[in-house]
């Protein structure tokens, strides 16, 4: 169950979570630097831009670049025609030029040099990186030409770098940072790239080596695996880049001497098998942990590594860890909420007569953990009880409420001989003075076979979506008697109970909130398109049916997990 407000998590998806990535994105970029959309406008820019223009982000954002800022050098506004920086925005390719002049907010002309450049703001919209600073040599009308085509210029490098933070901290997959690194880097610094990772039990992994052929990035599967372990005291480059050590230049000499460990052994294969001439190494580090090593090598490229080229190598490496280190702390919390999950998913109960089938499906896109959970067991009285819920939330804290929920009825209902409704209430009370659940749905229900040999099921609902009752013949009715407020909300109300007899052969389908819910889509919407689906498989078998109508009714875009409970009566009565 998706919680009433959200107020301290972002999904990284979202509008707000790209504004805020972007917001960084500019703010590490060192001179003056806006973002236009597709349509020419200003959607962000730094402070540093605001100093140099005299004016505020409010007067800028919202604003068309070319109208606010162009001009000649007399001040006059520059027709399109003339503006470089407008056709290469048009053109939707890189440009650079010097002896242009922006006016500023308190009238007078800044003389600048700028680079425009196709910016990714992890949104759908196209968007376009300006950035610049105040020219100290301004011309003088002087003639435009082509954009220049020399490679990292000061410009080019910090928008290389605003680039590499908002790929790496857009995403919480390792493997999609790795390949975002890969691309941000490959053919533009080198055209070989090889990460080395350290694991959770301190094994080296050499977990990517990719050549840029062309316009083409390969994966060379065969030069990638385990690695020796790390040596403690070994002066080799990767080695200490892997200590945390420091960031070193490196080529096919430097493996040539008699190697000092197994490291050393691979680094020397590593270079004669892709010829690179000319490698930068630098320690992929957080402030928690080193996680690994960055290598670029140039085969075919042109020209080798200077010290000069490491500051930028190890400002990358930096990115690269602080997204590596959140991608693993997100995926280990999840690891372990999930598995906490699975292990308290029960088995179900064997019931003679009765068949009966359980789903749990986590979201599709393995962002959140929820706190979906269903339960069946015998009672001493020879019933079965069937519940179902979805505790507030979508982390570990909603996993462990989950558990405490499912606990307490499971004591409650064994231990007191009491209608369903009464049970749920003491769990009402029990939840709200013992427990850090803040609100929580369910169903809870006691299904009995009589002396005629039908079945009936009593039930209580505290807020949760109705259960939905299923002839053999496709006849459909949602059970909405019994339904009283959820649980948490410190109420205390009557709850009421409801009784149904189950016609043979029929099947009563308990499901969370995560199948029926669709953004833009009302509620009815999803219990109509439950219905419709539920009728239709209703001559299936249990688990057929329970199958086919996730995959059917589960909407695309949904971001919750979902848990179902399904039971079916007999054909005809036995003795």
């Amino acid at each position: 169950m998706a919680e009433p407000e959200r107020t301290e998590s972002v999904d990284e998806r979202s509008p707000e979570a790209a504004g805020t990535a972007l917001a960084r994105a500019l703010a590490a970029i060192g001179t003056g630097a806006y973002v236009v959309d597709d349509k020419g406008c200003i959607i962000a820019v730094n402070a540093r831009a605001e100093q140099l223009l005299a004016r505020s982000a409010e007067d800028l954002v919202g604003r068309d670049a070319h109208d606010l800022l162009h001009r000649d050098v007399h001040g006059q506004p520059l027709p399109t025609s003339r503006c470089m920086m407008r056709q290469a925005f048009h053109a939707g390719r890189p440009a650079q030029n010097q002896g242009d002049w922006f006016a500023r907010g308190d009238g007078s002309l800044l003389p600048i040099s700028w680079l425009i450049t196709p910016y990714d703001t992890g949104g759908r919209e196209a968007a376009t990186l300006v950035a610049f600073h105040r020219d100290r040599q301004p011309q003088e009308a002087a003639p435009r030409s082509e954009p220049v085509a020399e490679p990292l210029t000061e410009l080019e490098r910090l928008a290389l770098l605003a680039e590499t933070t908002t790929q790496l901290t857009s995403t919480l997959d390792v493997d999609e940072a790795l390949r975002r690194l890969v691309a941000l880097v490959a053919p533009r610094l080198a055209d070989w790239v090889v990460i080395d990772l350290i694991t959770e039990r301190d094994e080296v992994w050499r977990t990517v080596v990719v050549h840029a052929d062309g316009g083409t990035l390969v994966h060379h599967e065969e030069l990638q695996g385990p690695m020796p372990p790390v040596p403690a005291e070994s002066p080799m480059p990767l080695s200490r880049a892997l200590r945390g050590v420091a960031s070193t230049l490196a080529g096919p000499k430097t493996y040539q001497r008699t190697p000092d460990s197994g490291i050393a052994v691979e680094q020397r294969h590593l270079f004669q098998a892709t010829g690179i001439h000319s490698a930068a190494i630098a320690p992929i580090r957080s402030t928690r942990e080193v996680l690994g090593a960055l290598t670029l090598g140039r085969a075919d490229k042109a020209g080798d590594f200077t010290t000069a080229d490491l500051p930028l190598i190890e400002d990358i490496a930096r990115r690269a860890a602080v997204a590596l280190d959140n991608a693993r702390l997100y995926q280990r919390q999840r690891k372990v909420a999930e598995t906490m999950q699975n292990h308290l998913l029960p088995q179900l109960p064997r019931v003679p007569g009765l068949k009966m089938i359980a789903r749990y499906l986590p979201a599709p896109d393995a962002s959140q953990v929820g706190g979906d959970w269903y339960d069946a067991f015998r009672l001493p009285d020879g019933s079965t009880a069937l519940a179902i819920g979805d505790v507030v939330g979508h982390d570990l804290e909603a996993a462990a409420g989950m558990a405490q929920v499912r606990n307490m009825l499971r004591a409650y209902a064994w231990s007191r001989k009491e209608p369903p409704s009464r049970i749920v209430e003491r769990l009402d009370e029990a939840v709200t003075h013992i427990t850090n659940v803040p609100m929580a749905t369910m169903i809870f229900a006691q299904i009995v076979e009589g002396d005629d040999g039908h079945w009936e099921v009593s039930w209580t609902n505290a807020g949760h979506p109705p259960p939905l009752l299923v002839t053999r013949d496709g006849l459909t009715r949602y059970l909405t008697d019994g339904h009283g407020i959820l649980l948490g909300t410190g109420a205390r109300e009557t709850r009421p109970d409801a009784t149904v007899a189950l016609p043979p052969g029929s099947t009563l389908l308990l499901y969370t909130d995560g199948l029926i819910e669709a953004v833009g889509h009302s509620l009815d919407e999803g219990l109509n398109r439950l219905r419709q689906h539920a009728a239709a498989l209703a001559h299936r078998p249990l688990a057929s049916f329970t199958d086919q109508l996730l995959r059917r009714v589960r909407p695309t875009d949904n971001d919750d997990d979902v848990a179902l409970l399904a039971l079916q009566a007999p054909m005809a009565t036995h003795a």
